[in-house]
């Protein structure tokens, strides 16, 4: 073990010169980008992961992150710059410890913290003086000073600002962008006060372009819960939009590609079968749940949540009309769902909406395989689904082929070819004219 670090000073100038050892907690979409950014500036970084077959993966240099490249991994592994463990006794070696875990909500849509706490107390029993830990998990505002502080504070008996320092940096991964990356996408720190602040943005600056400090850890959990809302509370405008447009014989897709011609006062947002990922269906209930403990209700916030889980609903009512078209009963159905995964040429489903329409077919007796080639197989409702070849005889054997996730590896033009009907949800079709199609 290298020697203790012991005040500020001594800590800024091992961050300055890449001597700090970094400690990433949970090694995943964020985790793991994170923990490479690091490790190729020169830091040497202890991952902690807990899923056992993810940490042996990283220490025999296998990625399974697409925002990660291969060959830097395996190249970082061999160097001794990356290391994955699966417990937290090296916790005491780290100058640095960022925690990636997820942040997801209970069946009621409240927080669910178990993650965050369970390892800020493995942290807390090992905390020594010198650390600066940085909670980059998504949640509401209060969470690392009043959840993680007493834990930290109680665990160790350690004070914060004295003895170590705390601060919130919110993630912001965008999984397959690949403009926007963790070294070039702008980076929001708040410390619990002023030392761990200056510790955090010193800390974050040497991978980040730009670092934007606020006031407090607070405010940083924040900025993060309202990024994402407002892109829930857009995406619910256009999907009620596309609601409306059903009722009216119009083409939403016509009319939002129109609107967004205009150079000036509006933003594209686009219509679907709902919302998915680990971000925009889970934080805004963040929000309005900690919104609600304050007495005050986040009416734009609830209303946006419910027209997006709505969504699988209407996409099950309009694939039965166009099945009643063609005189097939659901129940005598056999459907093809064309992709699961939540976002284009991803291989991540969690929240797919695509599930869940799946989920309601299944309920209603239709017969449902899928296709996603970045998703061999899933689970819904207890049960494995697996994904099918994408075959004329799997096209033309469905009744419908709906189309849930836009990638960009299919030829949709083929598909309409040899399906009986298309429904089109996310507009994947756009430059094919056939009869066959129905658009959201």
């Amino acid at each position: 073990m290298e020697s203790l670090v012991v005040d500020k000073a001594t800590l800024l100038e091992r961050i300055r010169t890449k001597e700090a050892v970094v400690g990433v907690v949970g090694l995943g979409y964020v985790g793991l980008p994170f923990a490479v950014e690091k490790a190729k500036v020169g830091y040497r970084v202890i991952g902690i992961e807990q899923n056992p077959r993810r940490a042996e993966k990283i220490n025999r240099g296998e990625n399974y992150i697409r925002d990660v490249r291969d060959e830097e991994l395996r190249h970082l592994v061999a160097e001794g710059r990356i290391v994955a463990e699966t417990d937290f006794n090296r916790v005491p070696e780290m100058d640095v410890v960022v925690i990636c875990v997820p942040t997801p909500l209970t069946k009621n849509l409240t927080p669910d913290l178990q993650y965050v706490e369970r390892v800020t107390h493995e942290i807390g029993r090992r905390l020594r003086p010198g650390q600066l830990i940085s909670l980059e998990s998504t949640t509401y505002p209060g969470t690392t000073e009043e959840v993680m502080l007493p834990i930290l504070e109680g665990e160790s008996g350690l004070k914060v600002e004295r003895d170590f320092f705390l601060a919130h940096s919110p993630e912001r991964v965008d999984p397959g962008n690949q403009r926007y990356t963790t070294k070039n996408t702008s980076k929001v720190v708040g410390g619990v006060g002023p030392e761990s602040l200056e510790v955090a943005v010193a800390f974050y600056s040497q991978t980040i372009e730009h670092v934007v400090p606020v006031s407090s850890a607070k405010a940083a959990e924040l900025v993060k819960v309202f990024e994402n809302t407002f892109r829930a509370v857009n995406i619910a405008l256009v999907n009620e939009l596309a609601l409306l447009c059903d009722r009216m014989g119009l083409n939403v897709w016509e009319v939002l590609e129109a609107a967004f011609t205009k150079p000036f006062g509006i933003m594209p947002f686009w219509p679907g079968p709902g919302v998915g990922g680990h971000c925009i269906p889970v934080d805004p209930h963040y929000l309005e749940w900690k919104a609600k403990e304050l007495n005050f209700n986040t009416h734009f916030i609830a209303l946006a949540g419910e027209i997006n889980r709505k969504m699988p609903e209407f996409v099950r009512e309009k694939a039965y009309r166009v099945l009643n078209r063609l005189g097939v009963a659901p129940s005598r159905a056999r459907v093809l769902l064309l992709g699961v995964a939540y976002k284009r040429d991803l291989e991540d489903w969690r929240e797919s909406p695509a599930l869940e329409v799946l989920r309601l077919l299944e309920a209603d007796g239709v017969a449902v395989r899928y296709h996603d080639p970045y998703v061999p197989e899933v689970q819904v409702a207890g049960r494995t689904y697996r994904s099918v070849p994408l075959t004329q005889e799997a096209v033309a054997g469905a009744d419908l082929v709906i189309i849930t996730t836009d990638h960009s590896t299919i030829d949709y033009r083929w598909v309409v070819e040899q399906a009986r009907a298309v429904l089109d949800t996310r507009y994947a079709t756009r430059g094919i004219e056939s009869e066959k199609i129905v658009l959201l």
